[in-house]
């Protein structure tokens, strides 16, 4: 009888182990791998940035392309030879460029950097100050494209559609409500980016490199400042003194090694997005206004920028021309530098960094010589496409001034058609000519300003959407002056 008890005992026992094993591994065996509750920063971290480049720099879709059919157009970098209508060259563009931009930008890069903040910081699942700086780094990157084609856009508001608080109806900000917010956040991105700090995976622009990140969060905030200078000078020019006053604490970029670029393989799906696309269309062609500028400097660059025509010379095609029109001229098209697929994507050089500084100490922001640093900003930019520049280079501008600087600045940012676009918005420089004769421009003849807001604004966020309409003037349209307009 006692060894039935002993026995029943045992089983009882052993029962009740099973049940607590299997109740402990319940939730384990529960949870599929291929949803998971909680993603890791380092997950995250590789798709935001590569959509943001990849949105910046040159998509492969088509009617999505807004750097490369709209901009490099807009700033005469390139010039259309077919569809010129239907894609950009003569101010015209689908609604597409508008709806891809501001939606993969949101939906594919902004809300998994917001979300990488938040499981990064000390209250979230992994913390580390290191991907917080990164995230707020290419926030505010990203944030600052956005605001500076759109205008007013949700910002404070934008990236709280999964937060305990749910807005799916997002305010719209001004951009100097913007810009302050992007400011703030790359100074806090300097103090949380720490080279001693925690380790960081899944970085596909600095490979785990956090001086370069913080060169890069402190180069982003003195362009920015810099933007803003002539709408809230004494502040930006604080801005400005306090990074340029402590180069310790807030380095930034000091040659072509460490800029803010994305390297690219020859694999499919990872190659250089313009390569992708001049490599298997001949729809452009280098603009008359650049080619004439850089043969009348006897500009080196040309090499880099364009392809020579069958005899050795090079030629440009005028913006805006019908597609009859175009097709009676020969010219060249883009060059070597940007159909290599590994060829980089950029996202700001050191060439660029120099520009501001050049343009910020002949506006007295900052203390230096303008010209030095304009000497130093062309150089890097020869350097950068793999050319020495010519002793007696300087020589070949004239008098130093403010439309001296940007024309130069413009001549490289070849590539960075957005940033170009954006720079001749703020100050009108250079002074591009007169139309051919034979060119046609929409939107009443007026180079775009801005691109107009996305349909799905007006049907799903109209009241909000008719807030940002009115901080634009009124309208939506491709004419209405942006904020940092001087």
């Amino acid at each position: 009888m006692k060894t039935i008890k002993l026995s029943t005992y045992i089983l009882f026992l052993f029962g009740l182990l099973s049940v607590s094993s299997c109740t402990e591994e319940f939730e384990e065996m529960n949870t599929d791998p291929n949803n998971p509750t909680s993603i890791s920063p380092a997950l995250l971290l590789p798709n935001a940035i590569q959509v943001s480049v990849d949105r910046y720099w040159g998509h492969r879709t088509r009617f999505q392309r807004l750097n490369i059919d709209a901009a490099m157009c807009w700033v005469q970098h390139l010039a259309r030879n077919i569809y010129i209508n239907a894609e950009g060259d003569t101010y015209e563009i689908p609604l597409t460029i508008s709806s891809g931009t501001w939606d993969n930008v949101y939906n594919g890069s902004l809300i998994n950097l917001e979300r990488m903040i938040e499981l990064a910081s000390p209250e979230g699942q992994y913390p580390n100050r290191n991907f917080e700086g990164i995230g707020l780094t290419m926030k505010a990157f990203t944030f600052s494209y956005l605001t500076d084609v759109f205008g007013p856009i949700p910002y404070s508001e934008a990236l709280k559609g999964a937060s305990e608080e749910r807005i799916n109806s997002p305010r719209y900000d001004s951009m100097e409500d913007i810009y302050a917010g992007l400011l703030a956040d790359l100074k806090l991105a300097n103090e949380k980016l720490s080279v001693s700090g925690p380790a960081v995976n899944g970085d596909i622009m600095f490979e785990g490199d956090i001086l370069r990140w913080k060169k890069f969060a402190n180069s982003l905030r003195l362009k920015l400042a810099n933007r803003q200078a002539a709408k809230k000078p004494a502040e930006s020019r604080a801005i400005m003194q306090e990074i340029l006053g402590d180069p310790s604490t807030y380095p930034i970029f000091t040659s072509n090694s460490d800029f803010a670029q994305l390297i690219h393989s020859t694999l499919l799906g990872s190659r250089n997005a313009m390569f992708d696309v001049f490599s298997t269309r001949s729809d452009w062609n280098i603009s008359s206004t650049l080619i004439d500028k850089l043969l009348e400097l006897d500009d080196d660059r040309i090499n880099a920028y364009a392809l020579p025509l069958a005899d050795g010379t090079f030629a440009g095609l005028p913006n805006g021309l019908t597609d009859e029109a175009a097709a009676t001229f020969v010219a060249s098209t883009i060059g070597p530098r940007f159909l290599d697929a590994e060829a980089p994507s950029i996202l700001m050089s050191y060439s660029e960094l120099l520009f501001i500084l050049a343009e910020a100490a002949y506006d007295g922001d900052i203390q230096g010589d303008a010209s030095s640093y304009l000497e130093s900003a062309i150089a890097a930019s020869f350097d950068q496409n793999g050319l020495s520049m010519p002793n007696d280079y300087m020589s070949r501008l004239g008098a130093l001034d403010k439309e001296t600087i940007m024309t130069q600045k413009w001549i490289a940012l070849f590539g960075q058609g957005i940033e170009a676009w954006t720079e001749y918005r703020r100050t009108g420089f250079p002074v591009m000519p007169s139309p051919h004769p034979s060119a046609i421009f929409v939107n009443e003849g007026v180079l775009p300003t801005r691109i107009e807001y996305p349909p799905t604004e007006y049907s799903l966020n109209m009241t909000n959407l008719e807030s940002g309409i009115q901080m634009l003037g009124g309208q939506d349209n491709m004419r209405a002056k942006l904020w940092w307009v001087e």
